[in-house]
């Protein structure tokens, strides 16, 4: 996650505009929609809004570490890293 948010920092905005600024916010709403529901699965989770494409590194690292604290067992650490690298290649970064 933290290699996908550098990556993102690196990327020309013109990578952004066309599809990695979108994967990455997807990824971080999808971290940041777990992590509240690990935390409080009786209450419905609030949406991570877009802040744009410059602040989409952040937002991927702020909800993965959100996440990480909450990860219960090795197969919600894969589930995971498998969200990151699906999310990498779709952005092509």
């Amino acid at each position: 996650m933290d290699h996908f948010a550098d990556r993102l920092r690196a990327a020309p905005q013109s990578r952004l505009q066309r599809s990695a600024a979108a994967e990455a916010l997807a990824l971080a709403r999808e971290f940041a929609r777990r992590a509240q529901l690990a935390e409080a699965p009786e209450r419905e989770p609030r949406e991570m809004p877009d802040a744009g494409m410059f602040a989409v590194a952040d937002q991927i690292t702020v909800a993965g570490h959100d996440l990480a604290l909450v990860l219960k067992d090795e197969a919600e650490v894969e589930e995971a890293v498998r969200l990151v690298t699906e999310a990498q290649k779709r952005a092509g970064v």
